[in-house]
C-alpha cells in the first residue's frame, strides 16, 4: 500500500519575474525535495474542490500548486461559470501559469514538474504544456478547439475523458488521438465508458462515479511517479 504522507497546506503567493499569482500550496513535510504538480481549477474557480485535489497530491507525495486564474472569485452558478470562463483571455492564464512554473523551478524543494488540470484546466493543462517545458501532463477532459498546438507539446500527455461528455466528445477525443500519432508525441487518451463531464469530480453528485474516478487517480499518480519521480528524504 502506497504510503500517506503529513502535510502543509495554506494559500500562497506564486512569484517570478516580478510577477505574482495566489492561490492555494501543498506540500509532504516527511520529505526535503519532491516533484511538483501544477494543479489547475474547474470554470468553477479555485474552490474548496480543488484545493482538496492538491491535498490529495501532497498526502500522495507532490509538491501541489492551485494557482488562482480568477483572482479570488469563485462560483457555483453554471452560467457564472461559463461568463467568467469566458472572460478569462488565455493570455493571461498562460502568464500565470508560466509565473507559477518558474517559481516552482527556482523553488529548492521542488526536484521536476508536472501539470494537470480539470475542465478548463484540462484546457489549459494541453496549452500550458504545449508553450512551456513540462515533465509530464495529465489533461482532464479538457481540449483546446485548435489541435494542431500539440505539434509543441513538450512532455508525455496521459488525456482522461468520459465516453458520455457532451462538451469533450469522443470525436473530439479520438482527434486529439489522431493529432498525437500524427507529431509523433508520447500520449494516451483513456475514455471512461458510459462516464459524463466532470466524473471525477465528488463534491458533484449527480456526476460523480467513484470507481472511475479512483482509477483516474491512481493512473494519474503511477503516471506522475513514472515521469516526475518520487520524493527525497532530508540528506538525500
Amino acid at each position: 500500500m502506497a504510503t500517506e504522507h503529513q502535510i502543509t497546506s495554506s494559500n500562497f503567493k506564486f512569484t517570478s519575474g516580478g510577477k505574482e499569482v495566489n492561490g492555494f500550496l501543498a506540500r509532504p513535510t516527511d520529505v526535503a525535495k519532491a516533484p511538483a504538480v501544477i494543479v489547475i481549477q474547474e470554470w468553477w474557480g479555485l474552490n474548496d474542490h480543488i484545493n482538496d485535489v492538491a491535498e490529495r497530491y501532497a498526502r500522495a507525495g507532490f509538491v501541489a500548486a492551485a494557482p488562482d486564474l480568477y483572482d479570488g472569485t469563485v462560483t457555483k452558478d453554471p452560467q457564472e461559470a461559463s461568463k467568467l470562463m469566458g472572460q478569462l483571455k488565455p493570455e493571461k492564464a498562460l502568464e500565470y501559469l508560466g509565473t507559477v512554473a518558474s517559481h516552482l523551478r527556482a523553488a529548492d524543494y521542488v526536484t521536476s514538474l508536472g501539470i494537470t488540470g480539470f475542465c478548463m484546466g484540462g484546457l489549459y493543462t494541453l496549452l500550458a504544456a504545449c508553450n512551456y517545458q513540462f515533465e509530464a501532463a495529465v489533461a482532464f477532459y479538457g481540449i483546446p478547439d485548435d489541435i494542431s498546438a500539440i505539434a509543441n507539446l513538450s512532455c508525455p500527455l496521459l488525456f482522461i475523458g468520459g465516453e458520455k461528455d457532451e462538451w469533450i466528445t469522443v470525436e473530439k477525443m479520438n482527434r486529439l488521438s489522431a493529432a498525437l500519432k500524427e507529431h509523433g508525441k508520447d500520449g494516451e487518451v483513456k475514455i471512461y465508458k458510459d462516464a459524463p463531464h466532470a466524473f471525477f469530480n465528488n463534491t458533484r453528485p449527480d456526476v460523480y462515479r467513484p470507481a472511475d474516478a479512483q482509477d483516474a487517480w491512481q493512473r494519474t499518480i503511477d503516471f506522475f511517479t513514472r515521469h516526475l519521480g518520487k520524493g527525497q528524504a532530508a540528506g538525500a
